[in-house]
C-alpha cells in the first residue's frame, strides 16, 4: 500500500508565510516599544502640554479651558486676531535684535577667553578660570540694584542695550563651556601651525575655530534661547512702553489684558515658543554634538 503526498496549494503556503511575517513584525514592533518604554512615557509627558496649548488656540473663547479637549470648530482667525490685538511683530523685532546682538557678542568675546585660557601657559589661569566659574554661582538679583544705577546715570535704561552691551565683555557660562572643550583639541594642530609660523592669533582663526565649530554652535544656540526667553531683564530695562518690550514680557502683557479669553493667550504662546522649537530642531544634531564633545578635562 503506498501514501500520496501531495503538496499544499500556493495560496495557503502564501497565506501562511504572511501570516508569519505579520507576526514577526508585531514582534519587533512590541520589542521596539518595550525598548525605549521610558523614552516614549517621556516624550509623551513634554508633547502633552504642546498639544494642549495647540488645540485650545484653535478653540472659541466659550470651549476654551473646558471639559471638552477637541475643538468643535477650528477658528484658524484666533491668530489673527493676536496680531490685531497686540504689537507681537514690534515684540519679535525686538526680541531678534536681543537674541541676535547677544549671541554674535558673546561668541566673539568668549572664545579669545576660552582659546587663553585652554592653551596659554601664565601664572594665575588656574585662579582666573576659578574666577569664571565663581561669578556662574552669583546670582544677577544681588548686583541688580547697583548695575541699574550705572545705567541709570549713562542714560540708557527704558531699553534693550543694558542687557546686550554687557555680552560684549563675554559669559561665563560660555567661557567655561568652550574652555572644556578646547582642552580636548590635541596640541600638535597648534603646535605645528606655530612651527609653520602662525600667530597666536591666526593659530585660533584658521586652526582652531574650524575644529570647535559644534561648541560655537552649541555655546550660541544656548545664548540665543537664553535671551529669547529672558523676562527678568527685559522687565528691568525695557519699561513700560509696549514698542519696547520683547516676546516674554509682551506675552505676560498680553495675558493680562486677555485673563479670560485663553484661546487667544494660547494662541499667542504658541506663536512665541514656535521659533524657538524650529530653530532647536534644525540645528539639534550640532548642538547635541556640541554638548557631548564638551568633556570634563582640565
Amino acid at each position: 500500500m503506498s501514501a500520496t503526498i501531495t503538496a499544499p496549494p500556493r495560496a495557503a503556503v502564501a497565506r501562511g508565510a504572511r501570516h508569519d511575517g505579520g507576526r514577526a513584525r508585531r514582534r519587533r514592533v512590541l520589542m521596539w516599544i518595550a525598548t525605549h518604554c521610558v523614552a516614549i512615557a517621556l516624550a509623551l509627558m513634554f508633547l502633552a502640554p504642546v498639544v494642549f496649548i495647540g488645540l485650545t488656540a484653535l478653540m472659541t473663547d466659550e470651549q476654551a479651558l473646558t471639559s471638552e479637549l477637541w475643538p468643535q470648530s477650528w477658528n484658524w482667525d484666533n491668530f489673527a486676531v493676536v496680531f490685531e490685538k497686540s504689537l507681537l511683530l514690534r515684540w519679535a523685532g525686538n526680541t531678534l535684535m536681543y537674541a541676535a546682538l547677544g549671541t554674535v557678542f558673546t561668541v566673539v568675546s568668549s572664545v579669545p577667553v576660552a582659546y587663553a585660557l585652554a592653551r596659554f601657559r601664565f601664572r594665575g589661569r588656574r585662579l582666573a578660570f576659578l574666577v569664571v566659574i565663581t561669578t556662574m554661582m552669583l546670582p544677577p538679583q544681588v548686583v541688580a540694584v547697583p548695575i541699574y544705577l550705572v545705567w541709570a546715570r549713562l542714560g540708557l535704561t527704558d531699553s534693550l542695550w543694558p542687557l546686550i552691551l554687557p555680552m560684549v565683555l563675554g559669559d561665563a557660562f560660555s567661557i567655561f563651556l568652550l574652555r572644556q572643550f578646547l582642552v580636548t583639541i590635541p596640541r600638535d594642530y597648534t603646535d605645528a601651525a606655530k612651527v609653520d609660523g602662525c600667530s597666536d592669533l591666526r593659530t585660533l582663526l584658521r586652526v582652531v575655530l574650524p575644529m570647535a565649530r559644534p561648541a560655537i554652535a552649541a555655546v550660541a544656540l544656548f545664548q540665543f534661547f537664553y535671551c529669547w526667553n529672558d523676562y527678568y531683564g527685559p522687565l528691568l530695562y525695557a519699561g513700560v512702553e509696549q514698542e519696547k518690550l520683547t516676546l516674554s514680557l509682551g506675552l505676560a502683557t498680553f495675558k493680562a489684558f486677555h485673563s479670560v479669553q485663553w484661546n487667544l493667550t494660547m494662541a499667542a504662546t504658541l506663536m512665541v515658543t514656535a521659533p524657538v522649537i524650529i530653530v532647536f530642531f534644525l540645528a539639534q544634531r550640532v548642538f547635541i554634538e556640541g554638548v557631548t564633545l564638551t568633556g570634563v578635562k582640565g
